[in-house]
């Protein structure tokens, strides 16, 4: 499957995060735009404890920060009431427009519209392929991919039959996550088979899926997650359920690797259940969009290269990224106070 966003790429230059200020090497601000009408938000969803964390850190860094914000929307995942709620939000004129389209491929006409009002439009976690963003806020989640490839690739000793559980591959997130992934493996592990299930990111069809692939393939020896906020919890039931829910280090375990680090997954590691997880950064993801928000109201102008936040800014056909980073979970550092699922409850 092709699509329009290409692999970006660093190029020269750094930004500076100065601590009370939106400041920036190489940031300047030619024009100041009215910041009376405070800052529009949009929570993309609901229904998983990784975007529920979000909108915890979002509403905390608000409150913290006492900045001037529009009330706060939900679109629960629907690009039409996505659409409806930005247009409610620029129809008051803020200075910037938070928000997480689900569906990348249909945000041309919403974000043109933004950029014709001078409103600076920041995507969290994903990169929306038509329309131009002030900022993309997300991580690099072909890493995730790679990192779940080598987690598994070398627990398995390079041998086996692993079940990728995929997102939606029309969303940036799951195409990235399972680009890398199939590219590792092929390049690193070709003694693993590796059997891709597609599942629109819902939990009720990698259970169905896995189910089926059990039933057909009774060796199976690992398991990819790519989003442990939806596919957690039915995986494990499912597995309990066949008696395949054995402890990490007994005969018989299927090494489960997940992608979000919410607290489940971090309470799912120290109980033996899964192996491992990357971290995805729902505290700086709200610390970050808040950020360019703040910025976008003063026009600044960002350069790529690395940030003093541990990321790189990338140039995107569209605007530009900034790539957190994430941390890959495990026994040794499931405890690490710095983990944000670990400050949050289940």
């Amino acid at each position: 499957m092709k699509r329009s966003i290409a692999p970006s790429a660093a190029v020269g230059g750094a930004i500076l995060l100065l601590t009370g200020s939106l400041s920036g090497c190489g940031a300047t601000s030619p024009t100041t735009r009215s910041a009376s009408a405070g800052i529009g938000i949009d929570i993309p969803r609901t229904d998983s404890a990784f975007w529920k964390a979000y909108a915890q850190y979002l509403r905390a860094d608000i409150a913290e920060q006492k900045l001037n914000v529009l009330p706060i929307t939900e679109s629960n995942g629907d690009d039409t009431k996505l659409a409806a709620n930005v247009k409610a939000l620029a129809a008051k004129r803020p200075t910037a427009i938070v928000m997480a389209p689900q569906n990348t491929t249909g945000t041309s006409a919403m974000l043109d519209d933004l950029l014709a009002r001078h409103i600076g439009a920041i995507s969290v976690d994903t990169v929306p392929e038509s329309g131009e963003t002030y900022m993309v806020v997300r991580a690099d989640n072909r890493a995730y991919g790679t990192k779940s490839c080598e987690y598994l690739g070398k627990q398995l000793g390079g041998k086996g039959k692993v079940a990728e559980l995929q997102g939606s591959l029309g969303s940036i997130n799951g195409y990235d996550r399972s680009q890398a992934f199939a590219f590792c493996m092929r390049s690193e592990f070709p003694g693993i088979q590796v059997i891709e299930l597609a599942t629109d990111w819902k939990g009720d069809v990698a259970s169905a899926k896995l189910q089926s692939t059990l039933a057909a393939n009774p060796d199976l020896a690992g398991i990819y997650m790519q989003a442990g906020g939806v596919f957690l919890q039915p995986t494990l039931d499912l597995l309990q359920q066949k008696g395949l829910l054995k402890p990490v280090g007994q005969p018989g375990h299927i090494v489960i690797v997940s992608n979000d680090g919410i607290p489940q997954e971090l309470d799912a590691i120290r109980q033996g259940q899964i192996d491992a997880t990357s971290s995805q950064p729902a505290d700086l993801y709200a610390k970050y969009a808040l950020f360019y928000a703040q910025a976008a109201a003063e026009n600044k102008i960002f350069q790529a290269g690395p940030t003093d936040h541990g990321s790189t800014i990338v140039l995107l056909p569209n605007g530009m990224e900034d790539q957190l980073p994430s941390v890959l979970v495990t026994k040794d550092n499931v405890n690490d106070p710095s983990l944000w699922a670990n400050h949050v409850t289940s």
